[in-house]
Parts: structure tokens; C-alpha cells; sequence
């Protein structure tokens, strides 16, 4: 017994797809089988029936309307999921056996194009990554975004890392990846990004030169690598393998240096909050949060990518920085600006839909009301003076030809369908006018026989109406039967409470009028599809000004957000130094009512006061303020101002941040260990020009060991001739203090506290010098500990500071409750402890810290951790 012919058609399709979910189109569904019927069933809450498939048991089948399928499709493709689109590619009714059915579009991840379901400040990207093995590990990284057309592209000698942090900027929902990587280093992609990750074949990699050429028509491929050429090959590829069309809205192949930008880590992306909060993964609570005033989709999309990728050329920072100075400063220029970006609509999309054909008629209008507002935003940016926005002037194309072509076509309310009519004006085309016109005159005609009619037979009642299976008819009711004119009328339905009858002249007339319809509907079609052609040849000029106006928005926005939280304009200087004076953390302070936040000054270079070494008890500011430093950093490198009365800031290549740690139970490492390598991560990656945060290095282990380990890590960023970077310091650990003065470039800090009536203060205020107390027990009093254990940590700290024994905590001379003796035991313990300890100190004053690299710095402190525990 084999399979019937429909399911052996459906299991040839299948069989080439299948990684997706196969929607197979059957009359007016779409239809899902087998283990795809059961996915679906359960994610989209379907109900899973069965059909004859010639097999002994039936095959599960569940399906879905398909005017419906659009939102279908939204869901399961939001979970991850892709959809193979199975057509019907003749009319059933003229076919002879089985309908011929193909697919005609793959719709995933990272393909999806309809903005119903994406998020329009965000970009949607699918990414290839590539890696040489046969030539030093090197490997590409290729981002295209289809809904806007946008395609980067940038390699590297292989490192994990830097691969990470590149991903980490995109955000992709879908990577595709050689069949045969190496599955540590998948394994390290995905511990990170939990996205769709599709494998393809090593073909997909080959005659990238061709795919590239064929893609982008003028592109010199001599300046690329081969790993470029053949990672962009496979993306083009891919694409064109899921969209079964030519998409010529992506025709810009943009390259990037990684070393062209400023790189912010993905733990120092999520400590600091950059563009999503730690809390609840939101816009909200985050730099992006504070600064976005955009008034479009593709401004809000913009500006999120300057903030992923901020600069580092001092030139290009100025220029962004002069541009919202003078927007700033000539307000009526800004209001008016804001008010002309209010009325464009996401034009990048747009043009994505133009060049993929899934463009309707209503959307072609937003692109014609949106080009109606260049020419004002072009008269705006006439009165600046600044070489970008001179620049924008310049370069902005008011597209007035698609404006006049949109304006005289199209409908000013066309139907939303292609397939329905009405959807182009009068004027525009001689035979549709006339069609048109011999509709009109028909649906006059039929409304005259309606009155006549109701005049001859004597039936008020009388109506003509129409219905797609019937087409026209008059109606009467049964009460009026006996009026009718048996030898004119034509029975044609009976209702419960009516007749409906036609006539030879009605009969005529409806296929005269059925027949303009219909064949307006066509030319109607045609007419739009050659608009829609002619506006596609010239999509590269839409997508230059949609740039500049996004460009124009992210500058306003700026503005609006110096503005409105009274932020000043940075200095870029390319010393090292970096002074705030009265610098606010952005997020922080806009959460607070207006004064209530605490500003400090920051004064840090590559000299004399390279480490800040932060002291003050936990919940005092510390974090706080360390964070305020590199996001005023990122800030001023994005070109906005920033949150300080002024600023003079150095350029920074990289920001590395150790802030807060959590075990990794599902990858068996500990908060020791993840701290662990991410201080590691740091030292190996961090240059001269890069700022460092680092919160209390080493507390995740022993007292000794977290101390030694906190103070061999700020000889080594002092010390270390290739480091010496700026960076600030917070710790628990006193003892490390005396470091000033021993150790060039270490100065101390301490944040201010107040202490009022056996209660403390926390003043906020990061001043010089270190803190002589912790005041942990009284942080522990406001989180609202029992009086009893507060009181017995009183008595500890206080045995501890009077006998001097704080080294001896990871032995056994902690003091007893009051009426408690030591035994002699604990004091024998004590003097072989003594002997011990004078050994390991030994051993760390011989180790010759400069001449030894991270790792074997942290393999020696394994080995005196190891010691330590075994005392």
C-alpha cells in the first residue's frame, strides 16, 4: 500500500525542505502533515485531525485559512521556526491529475519581511559567519538586513571573543554557519545566542566572486579576503535561496574595520545597560532609553547602531558633535524639524517591500506623503552652517519625479488588495478611465430598471441586488408573488421569505458590467505593477535619502536630549586624559526628580592617576559612579553631549567592565570562575587606549585569596608596559590603600559617609583618599537584619579589630560568643597556622609579577589558593 498522489507530492517537496514547516496549500488552506502537523498543532493551538494517505494509519494533519496564514506564519517564525510556503501554481479546475504545487518562498528568522511583526526601531538581521581553517584561523562576518537592504561585512583572525561582541552589536535572529564547524566553537556562540542557527552545505560557500558580482553590480572585489568574498557569497546565496526573487534594495556591500569603532564587550553591553535594561531587558532603564528622541522608525534604527558602534575618529565625533551644537542652538530650526519627521514613514522598509514586490498600494501613498515632506526638511537644513548637515543639504534628493508618478496614479484611498480594483486614478490611463465610466453607466443602468421595474409590476418592494455565485437578480417578497410577470421574469433562487428572478436584459447588462469589471481589474493590476516597477529602478535613490533623513533625526534626537536634560558638549582631545567635572550618571538621574541626583568629578589618565581605587561600603554609589564614567565615555564617542557640567574625554578603543557576577551552573562554572575569566578576557584584550571597570575583583573566594588575587591584577595593569589603561578600581579590601604611593598611578577614592546618631548617610560624593571603615554591619541594618544577628556581628568585628586576627578568618579563631572559653586545641591550630602563613608569604614576596604573563599569574595563585586550603 503506498502513498496517495497528493502525499507523494507533498513528501517530494518535503524532502527538500526539511528544516521547515512545510504550509501546503489545498483549495483555501494551508495544510500541515505528519510531525509538522504536530509542531503546529501544539504552538499555534491548532486542532490536529487525520487524513487518508494511503498509508495503514492516517497521516496527522492540522491547517490554517490562507487569508489567515499572515499571522500564522508571524507566530511560529517569532519562535524560531521556518516556514516553507508550498503554491498552488495552476487553477485547479483547468488541471488534469494533481495540481501542479511548488514553493515560492522561505520565510525565517531572519528573512521576514512583513513590519507587522517586526519591531520598527529595530533592525532584523541574518548573519553568515565563516572560518578558514587551512589559513591561520581566519574568518568573516556578513550582516544583511532585507527589510532595508542593509549589507555589512568585516573579518578577523579568528578569536571567540571578538566574534561574540561583533554578533552582540547585531543582535541577529537567525546565523548561518558551515555544516562542518567545530562544535566548541558552536557551542560557544550558542552558550551566548540563543537563536536559529541554520547549516548549509559547503556549496553554499563557493563562487562567491560570481554571487557578489551578480548582487552588486559595481563591486571591486580585489578589496576583500577570499573569507569576505566567500561569507558575503553564501549570504547572498541564502537569501535568494528563502526569497525565490531578486531583491535589488540590497546593492550597497558595506565593509567595516572592527578597529574603526569603539568595542564595548558583551558583559560591559549588559552592565552598563547600553540598550536594553538588566532587569527587565527593555528599552526602558537604558542609555538608549534616555538619549532616543527620534521621531522615525529608520531614525530610532540609526541611532541604536551609533550607539553599538561609536566612533573613534576624532573627526567624524566633531562633526556629529557641531551638528546637534548648532541644531541646538537655533531652536525654531528644531521644532520646525521635528514636526517635518513626524509625518515620514519608515521609507528603508518601504523600498524593501518595493523591490521584493509585496508592496501594496496604500503603502506606495506613505512612501508619496513621506517624499512630500523632503522638500521642508531640505529647506531646514539650508540654514546650518556645519560641514555635515551642509553635507545632507547637499545630498538630499527630494525625489520629486516618484512624487509626481505616486500623485497621478494612485488612488488617494485604494484598496488595500491588488487583486480587487480600484486602485488607480482617473487620468492615468484612457482604457481604464473608459471601463471605468461603462461601470458606472452599467450600476445606472441597473438602478433605473430598479425603478422602472418597481413602476410596471406595481411592487414597492422591488429590489435588484447582486452576489458573487448569482451575480444580479431582482428580489421579491412572497406576499408580492402574485405580481410578478410570469412571461418576463426568470426564477433563479427562492428564499424563505422571497423569490429572485432575471431577465434576458438584466442578464446582458450584468455581463457587460462583469465584464469591465473584470477586465478592469486586470489593467488595474498591470497599471499598478508598472508604477511599482518604475519606482523599484529608482529604489538606490530612495534608500540615500531615507539615510540622510534617519542621520538628520539621530542629530535632532541628540539635541532634544541635551535639551531637555541640560547636557553639555564634550571636548575630544587625543591626550589620555579624561576629566568630568560634575559628571551624572543618565539613566540614574532620569529616573530621580530633578536635582536629587549626587554629581561627582572624575580626573583619570595613563600617569599619575591611572587606577582610581575606589573604598566605601556597598549600596554607597560605587558602581554608580564608575558606570556614569563610561557611558559619558560612549556618549561623547556617539557625538552626543553628555551629563556633566563639562568634559574633556580621550578617545577610548575598548571598554571592559567586571561588574556583578552569578553562577553558571548550566556550563558547571562558578561566580569565582566567571569573574575569573572575565578578568582574564580582560587583560589579554585591553590596550593602552582602553578604560577598565572593575568591581571588587576576587570576592567571590576566600578573604586571602581575593586579596591577593585584587592586588596582583592592579600590578599588573600598572605595570604591564603594554597596558597601563585607564581604570577604576572599587573594592572591599582595604589593605589595598596602601598601594598609593607604591605602586605608580594608583590613587585612592572613598565615596563620603555620614554618620548621625549611631546611623549612617550615604552623601553620594566620591572624594579623595580611602575608607577607614566598611560599615557593612550598618548596610546590613538597613536591609533590615534581626537585631540579635546584628548584634552578635558587633561583637565579632569588634574581638577581630582588637586582637588583630582579621587575616585569621579562614581559620578557626573566630571569637566565641560571650562565656565561651577557647580550648587548647584552637590555640595549638593557631601557632601551626603562624608557621604556614610565613611560608606562603614567603613564596608570594619571590613571585617576579612583571615577568610573567595573565594566565601564569593566575596559575601561581591557584597553586597559593590550593595551599591556603590545605592549611
Amino acid at each position: 500500500m503506498g502513498l496517495t498522489p497528493m502525499m507523494r507530492q507533498y513528501m517530494e517537496i518535503k524532502e527538500n525542505y526539511k528544516d521547515c514547516i512545510l504550509f501546503f496549500r489545498l483549495g483555501d488552506f494551508y495544510e500541515m502533515f505528519f510531525d509538522d502537523a504536530k509542531i503546529a498543532a501544539a504552538e499555534l493551538e491548532l486542532v490536529l485531525t487525520a487524513r487518508e494517505c494511503g498509508l495503514k494509519e492516517k497521516a496527522p494533519m492540522c491547517g490554517i485559512p490562507y487569508h489567515a496564514a499572515k499571522s500564522y506564519i508571524g507566530r511560529m517564525v517569532n519562535k524560531g521556526y521556518k516556514i516553507a510556503i508550498c503554491e498552488q501554481l495552476e487553477d485547479p479546475a483547468q488541471s488534469k491529475g494533481i495540481v501542479k504545487r511548488g514553493i515560492i518562498k522561505v520565510i525565517t528568522p531572519g528573512t521576514y519581511m512583513d513590519s507587522y511583526f517586526l519591531d520598527e526601531n529595530e533592525n532584523n538581521y541574518i548573519m553568515c559567519l565563516y572560518i578558514n581553517n587551512n589559513e591561520g584561523s581566519n574568518c568573516a562576518l556578513c550582516f544583511a538586513d532585507i527589510s532595508t537592504g542593509e549589507f555589512n561585512c568585516t573579518d578577523t583572525p579568528f578569536n571567540l571573543s571578538v566574534i561574540l561582541d561583533e554578533i552582540c552589536k547585531f543582535n541577529p535572529r537567525e546565523i548561518i554557519i558551515q555544516e562542518d564547524i567545530d562544535s566548541n566553537i558552536l557551542q560557544g556562540i550558542v552558550e551566548v545566542f540563543n537563536e536559529t542557527f541554520s547549516r548549509v552545505d559547503e556549496c553554499y560557500f563557493q563562487k562567491g566572486e560570481e554571487v557578489l558580482r551578480e548582487q552588486f553590480k559595481d563591486l571591486n572585489l580585489r578589496e576583500y579576503t577570499p573569507e569576505i568574498i566567500k561569507c558575503g557569497g553564501a549570504l547572498v546565496k541564502y537569501i535568494k535561496h528563502t526569497q525565490k526573487t531578486n531583491l535589488s534594495h540590497i546593492n550597497k556591500f558595506q565593509y567595516y574595520n572592527i578597529v574603526d569603532y569603539l568595542t564595548i564587550d558583551i558583559n560591559s553591553k549588559r552592565n552598563l545597560e547600553i540598550v536594553e535594561s538588566l532587569r527587565e531587558s527593555k528599552k526602558k532603564g537604558s542609555l538608549l532609553g534616555v538619549i532616543d528622541k527620534t521621531n522615525t522608525s529608520m531614525g530610532g534604527r540609526q541611532l541604536r547602531k551609533w550607539i553599538e558602534q561609536p566612533l573613534i575618529d576624532r573627526n567624524k565625533i566633531m562633526e556629529r558633535l557641531d551638528s546637534v551644537e548648532e541644531i541646538l542652538n537655533n531652536i525654531c530650526y528644531h521644532e520646525d524639524l521635528k514636526e517635518a519627521l513626524k509625518n515620514i514613514y519608515d521609507i528603508e522598509r518601504l523600498a524593501g517591500k518595493i523591490s521584493s514586490k509585496s508592496v501594496n498600494a496604500k503603502e506606495l501613498n506613505s512612501l508619496k506623503s513621506s517624499i512630500e515632506k523632503i522638500p521642508d526638511i531640505k529647506v531646514i537644513l539650508s540654514n546650518f552652517e556645519t560641514s555635515l548637515l551642509k553635507n545632507m543639504y547637499k545630498n538630499l534628493d527630494e525625489l520629486k519625479d516618484i512624487y509626481m508618478l505616486l500623485d497621478k496614479a494612485i488612488l488617494d484611498n485604494p484598496s488595500v488588495s491588488l487583486k480587487e480594483g480600484n486602485l488607480i486614478k482617473e487620468g492615468y490611463d484612457s482604457e481604464i478611465d473608459r471601463l471605468k465610466e461603462a461601470k458606472v453607466k452599467g450600476k445606472d443602468w441597473i438602478a433605473s430598471l430598479e425603478s422602472s421595474e418597481r413602476e410596471l409590476t406595481k411592487i414597492k418592494s422591488l429590489k435588484i441586488g447582486y452576489n458573487k455565485v448569482f451575480g444580479y437578480y431582482i428580489e421579491v417578497t412572497k406576499s408580492n408573488l402574485n405580481l410578478v410577470p410570469e412571461h418576463r421574469y426568470i426564477r433563479k433562487q427562492t428564499l424563505s421569505n422571497a423569490e429572485r428572478y432575471i431577465t434576458p436584459e438584466l442578464k446582458e447588462m450584468e455581463d457587460k458590467i462583469l465584464g469591465a469589471e473584470e477586465k478592469l481589474i486586470y489593467l488595474e493590476y498591470n497599471a499598478f505593477v508598472e508604477v511599482r516597477d518604475k519606482v523599484e529602478k529608482e529604489v538606490t535613490r530612495i534608500q540615500n535619502s531615507a539615510r540622510i533623513i534617519s542621520e538628520v533625526d539621530c542629530l535632532t534626537s541628540l539635541a532634544r536630549a541635551a535639551l531637555e536634560n541640560n547636557y553639555c558638549k564634550p571636548e575630544i582631545t587625543l591626550s589620555d586624559r579624561v576629566y568630568i567635572e560634575e559628571g551624572r550618571h543618565p539613566v540614574v538621574e532620569n529616573m530621580l526628580s530633578t536635582g536629587e541626583f549626587v554629581s561627582n568629578d572624575t580626573d583619570i589618565d595613563t600617569g599619575e592617576n591611572q587606577l582610581l581605587l575606589i573604598t566605601g561600603p556597598n549600596m554607597a554609589g560605587k558602581s554608580t559612579y564608575m558606570r556614569q564614567v563610561a557611558l559619558v565615555t560612549i556618549m561623547a564617542q556617539i557625538g552626543s553631549f553628555v551629563p556633566a557640567k563639562s568634559a574633556s574625554i580621550s578617545i577610548c578603543d575598548k571598554i571592559f567592565t567586571r561588574i556583578g557576577a552569578s553562577d553558571d551552573l548550566a556550563s558547571g562554572k562558578s561566580t569565582f570562575m566567571v569573574e575569573m575569566w572575565e578578568v582574564s578576557n580582560i587583560l589579554k584584550n585591553a590596550t593602552n587606549k582602553s578604560l577598565i571597570l572593575l568591581d571588587e575583583v576576587g570576592r567571590g573566594t576566600s578573604t586571602y585569596d581575593g586579596l591577593s588575587i585584587a592586588w596582583s591584577v592592579i600590578e599588573y595593569i600598572c605595570r604591564e608596559s603594554k597596558l597601563r589603561c585607564k581604570t577604576l578600581f572599587a573594592t572591599h579590601y582595604h589593605e589595598l590603600t596602601k598601594l598609593e604611593g607604591k605602586i605608580k598611578g594608583v590613587k585612592n577614592y572613598c565615596v563620603s559617609v555620614k554618620e548621625v546618631e549611631n546611623n549612617i548617610v550615604f552623601l553620594r560624593k566620591i572624594i579623595r583618599g580611602g575608607a577607614d571603615q566598611s560599615y557593612g554591619i550598618e548596610v546590613a541594618k538597613l536591609a533590615g537584619l534581626p537585631e540579635e544577628v546584628l548584634k552578635r556581628a558587633r561583637e565579632i568585628l569588634n574581638s577581630l579589630e582588637t586582637e588583630k586576627t582579621e587575616e585569621s578568618m579562614e581559620g578557626t579563631n573566630l571569637p566565641k560568643k560571650k562565656k565561651e572559653e577557647k580550648t587548647s586545641s584552637q590555640g595549638e591550630q593557631l601557632k601551626f597556622l603562624d608557621i604556614e602563613k610565613e611560608n606562603l608569604i614567603n613564596e608570594i614576596r619571590d613571585i617576579d609579577i612583571l615577568n610573567m604573563t595573565p594566565m601564569e599569574g593566575f596559575n601561581k595563585l591557584y597553586d597559593i589558593i590550593k595551599k591556603v586550603k590545605s592549611i
